[in-house]
């Protein structure tokens, strides 16, 4: 059973061609982008694909858009970065799987890679995020810096296969630019969480790995200390020594993340929990390229 794959691209010229690459037996790709001011809209017209703009508001705003006003060929879609790859194992599963289900979306697994290794245990493999899931009434929530399903989980499937994310790319400088923004996103959140909610002590103890770590990570905003517990969880409790210096790269700029985020939340407190950037309303027009 065939399906369609959305890409969301802003200045994405070197990571486009291969991810396009990998999804080339796809008979309906479309790309949805944010006025990238590089090549980005150019590789994708010479790779036959369907290519729209729309100013960026944010991830939940980007996707939701798309869901609702783009024309693609499937009932079902695939929620792909420019710098992840698909892989012919996840095709052949989600083929299989969307033909006889009755789940309305799908939890992927992904494979982080840097310098030509599989960062295994640094990026606590399985971890996983809604990609796949059938366009009728669905609808994704902007959460930090991401998006989160808006239904039930009892409602959304696994899948086992993964996909690949290169997130080190374009570099470790342009890594920490983006994380730079998404912790201002991330500390408002926190502020907000850590104001209406306590810790969701039943979801640590879930079976179930995404609300369980969705609960570990509410719980973090209460703990002093986030970088240094950070580094210490993912290299040494989750083993992330293993994956050698590339594994210790990565634990390092997991656990500065966490340190910009701990920062700013200071700074809101500080600040009474004035939130620095101003609300970004969702809207936006998309231009058929």
């Amino acid at each position: 059973m065939p399906f369609s794959i959305l890409i969301l691209t802003l200045n994405e010229e070197i990571n486009l061609a291969a991810c396009l690459k990998s999804v080339e037996w796809c008979d309906d790709v479309v790309v949805l982008d944010s006025f990238s001011c590089d090549r980005t809209v150019e590789i994708a017209k010479q790779h036959g694909v369907q290519v729209f703009q729309r100013a960026f508001d944010n991830f939940a705003g980007q996707r939701n858009f798309a869901l609702r006003q783009l024309p693609f060929r499937h009932l079902w879609v695939f929620h792909l970065d420019a710098d992840e790859r698909f892989t012919p194992d996840l095709q052949a599963e989600i083929e299989r799987r969307i033909s006889t289900t009755d789940f309305e979306a799908f939890f992927v697994p992904s494979k982080m890679m840097f310098g030509g290794k599989w960062l295994r245990n640094s990026a606590m493999y399985p971890t996983y995020q809604v990609r796949l899931i059938k366009q009728e009434g669905f609808e994704f929530t902007q959460v930090g810096h991401g998006q989160r399903e808006a239904i039930e989980l009892n409602r959304i499937g696994r899948l086992e296969e993964p996909y690949l994310h290169f997130s080190l790319s374009k570099g470790i400088a342009d890594w920490v630019n983006r994380h730079d923004r998404y912790s201002t996103l991330e500390a408002a959140e926190a502020v907000q969480e850590i104001g209406n909610h306590g810790p969701d002590w039943a979801g640590l103890a879930s079976r179930d790995s995404v609300r369980r770590r969705r609960a570990l990570k509410a719980l973090s905003y209460h703990l002093p200390f986030r970088s240094s517990l950070r580094f210490m969880y993912v290299f040494l409790l989750r083993r992330g020594f293993l994956d050698g210096l590339p594994g210790w790269i990565y634990c390092c700029l997991l656990a500065f993340y966490e340190q910009m985020i701990s920062m700013k939340i200071k700074y809101l407190k500080i600040e009474k929990g004035k939130n620095p950037l101003p609300p970004i309303a969702e809207g936006g027009k998309a231009l058929v390229r």
